[in-house]
């Protein structure tokens, strides 16, 4: 049940931040579908490929790509004024789709028995796999290079999932929310990791 539940959440965020960025620039329907999808389920595909689950398992979530295709196929068709309102939700969005499929990463690695740092791994990747093929895709540097912390966020799930000390619904939630508040605080304030140039 849980793990449904993130699986959902994570794919209909996904979903739709993949959609937004595609009108944002301005591609057609196919475009739009394409962008979407790798957005909800590169991250997952990219985790599978680490932790050496087969990635024909990613063909197994007949449901949710229902739910992607129907989601996207209702944001596309919406009028243009309450687009315009939904696409300013873009990075709220993005940031569930974080949180969530970065707490399904650590579990999926948990569950598989794997070490700590797989964990983490598992829950960056998951987590942020995703969004970036939709930004090499869409032409964007990845939101994951950028100054404002991001990537970082998804350690909380890998860490406190992967060493056992949660393990319930409850939990789940609790850190899901904590990674998106995280994301958004990091995003209002400009808040960064530390940075080096190297003049040349």
């Amino acid at each position: 049940m849980t793990w449904d539940v993130l699986n959902i959440i994570g794919t209909i965020a996904f979903a739709l931040s993949g959609v937004f960025v595609a009108m944002e620039e301005e591609y057609d329907l196919m475009g739009v579908y394409i962008l979407g999808f790798v957005t909800a389920f590169g991250g997952g595909a990219v985790r599978n490929l680490l932790i050496g689950v087969p990635i024909t398992t990613l063909w197994d979530q007949g449901l949710l790509f229902i739910i992607a295709f129907l989601i996207m196929t209702i944001a596309f068709l919406l009028p243009s004024y309450l687009l315009e309102t939904w696409s300013r939700w873009g990075v709220f969005f993005d940031a569930i789709g974080l949180g969530a499929f970065a707490v399904q990463g650590a579990m999926y690695a948990a569950e598989m028995n794997l070490p700590l740092s797989a964990s983490i791994a598992a829950a960056a990747l998951t987590g942020t796999g995703g969004g970036m093929i939709r930004d090499l895709l869409a032409g964007r540097r990845p939101l994951v290079l950028k100054k404002e912390v991001y990537i970082a966020w998804t350690t909380l799930a890998g860490i406190f999932v992967g060493a056992g000390w949660i393990h319930s619904m409850p939990g789940y939630l609790i850190i899901l929310a904590l990674i998106v508040m995280f994301r958004m605080l990091s995003v209002r304030y400009h808040w960064s990791l530390p940075r080096r140039r190297i003049n040349m």
